[in-house]
């Protein structure tokens, strides 16, 4: 025996298993990387100042709950976004939002719910992390589909009542990914109420929330503030990776009730792994400022154009409200995957890859997610041979 029996259908993790599909087939013309949502955008012009200035953090240990200059700074930025005042008690740093989106289920998910095994919902297709943080706890993940019928958004309210009577953690990802959908105010607060009645909590991954379309996407904490919901029912994960095109920096912040951050940064000085504190101080400065988050977002809303040009006329294309991902119907996903690969050197991800059988099928399956994460042109280019090599 390897490993946990738990863990055993998890699979190979979507991108080394992508090498291993592509990379024994040489490519049909020069690369174009449209798999990973790693952004290329520039990032800050400043950053490199500040690491430089505050290079003998290094010799420090981090903050466990993160540096008070940076809580500052991320409360005042929930303050100018969302209209939500937190204290520091109501904030956790993060050493990027997947970290904290596993340990909230590591530090939240109780053993049992009203006398029986815990239950974790989670959208279908989804952010892989949210299945391997409910086997870790032995919560049974159900998924809930999110597709073109239910406006790419799950619908939690439509769970069969004896499994809401077992929820202890909901996950949400809005804008969504891979799809970019963005939830409203009456969907927010759908679920919140569901949450109040059923007594679970939401684990709102927002991490795409500053690329956007026409408008800024509602958040969930906005909310529930207006809601007077209780303030330990919503827990929000936010992120510089995709707004400030910072992944590398590994920052990211947690806000929710004082009582469920105490219990996420008591795991963290146990087994958690702290921003260093260089890294924090550079992270404090790029919450500050939006100057560069508003030019990302001009890129971006450019690239949604170009997609809407090139792929306007295909079949059950939809335009992403938000986010990076096109989410594109196609026969075979994997098939499709390949084609690109080895006809035109375009690199796509599988959609079914992203997605579990539910029972009534994968709702991932026949779609491929394309990243817009590179230059414009390069971009255009890989849209194009996409267009024509799928859709043609």
């Amino acid at each position: 025996m390897i490993g946990p029996e738990r863990f055993s259908d998890l699979g190979e993790y979507a991108f080394p298993r992508l090498r291993r599909m592509l990379d024994a087939h040489e490519p049909g013309g020069e690369p174009v990387n449209m798999t990973i949502g790693e952004p290329q955008h520039p990032f800050p012009a400043f950053v490199g100042d500040i690491l430089a200035q505050e290079l003998a953090g290094f010799g420090r240990y981090p903050v466990n709950e993160g540096a008070p200059a940076l809580l500052d700074a991320m409360a005042a930025w929930v303050a100018r976004r969302h209209g939500v005042t937190l204290g520091h008690e109501n904030l956790m740093v993060l050493n990027g939002t997947r970290e904290g989106l596993y340990n909230a289920a590591m530090a939240l998910c109780p053993e049992t719910k009203r006398g029986a095994r815990p239950v974790i919902l989670m959208p279908n297709p989804f952010y892989q992390v949210y299945l391997v943080a409910a086997k870790s706890v032995g919560a049974e993940p159900v998924f809930v589909p999110a597709t073109a019928a239910t406006g790419h958004l799950p619908d939690f309210t439509a769970v069969a009542p004896g499994i809401l009577e077992r929820v202890a953690l909901v996950y949400v990802c809005s804008p969504a990914n891979p799809q970019g959908a963005v939830a409203d105010e009456s969907w927010w607060r759908a679920l919140i109420a569901l949450a109040e009645r059923h007594d679970f909590r939401i684990l709102s991954d927002e991490c795409y929330s500053e690329i956007w379309r026409d408008a800024p996407p509602v958040g969930a904490a906005a909310v529930a503030a207006r809601m007077g919901a209780d303030p330990e029912r919503v827990l929000v994960f936010q992120s510089l990776s995709k707004r400030s095109n910072l992944p590398g920096l590994r920052s990211g912040f947690v806000a929710g009730g004082p009582r469920a951050i105490a219990a996420m940064r008591q795991l963290r000085a146990y087994a958690g792994a702290p921003l260093p504190m260089p890294l924090q101080a550079v992270a404090a400065r790029v919450w500050a400022d939006e100057a560069h988050v508003e030019e990302n977002r001009a890129l971006y809303r450019e690239k949604y154009r170009i997609a809407d040009r090139i792929l306007g006329g295909v079949p059950g294309y939809a335009a992403p409200e938000a986010g990076f991902f096109l989410w594109l119907p196609v026969a075979d996903d994997e098939a499709a995957a390949l084609k690109l690969w080895r006809e035109c050197g375009v690199r796509v991800l599988p959609g079914g890859w992203l997605g579990r059988d539910d029972g009534a099928g994968n709702p991932g399956a026949g779609h491929i997610r394309v990243a817009l994460v590179a230059p414009t042109q390069e971009v255009q280019r890989g849209l194009t041979l996409l267009r024509d090599c799928i859709y043609g």
